[in-house]
């Protein structure tokens, strides 16, 4: 991840960072000009920022920077969405009343921002569900119910919205997940890359002029890819998977390969 420096004394920022250590500026992510910027107080809940490039109006923290800790956003002042442009993609968040819950969320919308820097960095299109039903993305960040019986939340992607079942967040339970499925490694970025991975094939390749060349690299996405899961489960992948695929789910359908 990129680091950035403090406009007013030049200490080394960080991308998650809300003060500067060294001279105590706020400091804020900017997504307009893709830095994080130290800000200026300025008229009302306005902040300035000295950077050149910045917003001429001045900038309002994202409402849950300021009342609920878990972002470090700021909004141009000329646009009225209370949230940012990362937090006003997620549509659902976990009971905050549980204990443990506000913490996952915290950690679970750090990685979401991290794949967010990257998505507009490469000048994707990222747009929400509310403004585009159809096309847009959206997050919801789910707990299991307490209900042993009842079914889990199951993280992956349908129809441009990113499911995430927070216990991901738990180191503990990310290892045991990623253990028993025999995975280099397991992050809570990683999920969001791939399974935006699935989101941008929809939005970008499928019935496309990118389709041929997409087969050409990938193979047939045609098959049944229910049935390719289920061979892959009983028999595994592939013997010279490790020559063909980036890993061994990789190998499973097309769609996997390019997630």
């Amino acid at each position: 991840m990129k680091v950035f420096r403090c406009d007013h004394c030049r200490q080394l920022v960080f991308f998650e960072n809300v003060r500067c250590v060294a001279c105590g500026h706020p400091l804020a992510y900017l997504p307009d000009i893709g830095v994080v910027g130290s800000l200026d107080p300025a008229e009302g809940n306005l902040f300035k920022s000295p950077l050149p490039r910045a917003a001429v109006g001045g900038y309002r923290l994202c409402a849950n920077y300021v009342t609920n800790d878990v972002c470090n956003w700021a909004i141009p002042a000329d646009d009225p969405a209370p949230l940012c442009r990362s937090c006003r993609i997620t549509t659902v968040i976990p009971d905050l009343d549980v204990p443990g819950h506000r913490e996952k969320w915290y950690k679970v919308e750090i990685a979401k921002r991290r794949l967010l820097y990257t998505l507009l960095a490469l000048k994707l299109p990222v747009v929400s569900k509310e403004n585009d039903p159809a096309h847009g993305i959206a997050f919801e960040f789910k707990a299991d119910p307490k209900d042993a019986d009842a079914p889990r939340v199951l993280t992956g992607h349908a129809d441009g919205v990113i499911t995430l079942n927070i216990a991901e967040a738990e180191d503990a339970e990310r290892e045991r997940v990623r253990a028993l499925f025999g995975e280099p490694y397991r992050t809570l970025v990683g999920h969001f890359r791939h399974e935006s991975g699935h989101y941008f094939w929809d939005r970008l390749v499928k019935g496309s002029p990118r389709l041929d060349a997409f087969r050409t690299l990938f193979g047939d996405e045609q098959p049944d890819y229910g049935e390719a899961l289920k061979r892959h489960h009983a028999a595994g992948p592939p013997a010279d998977w490790q020559q063909r695929f980036v890993s061994a789910y990789a190998s499973v359908h097309p769609w996997e390969d390019w997630a």
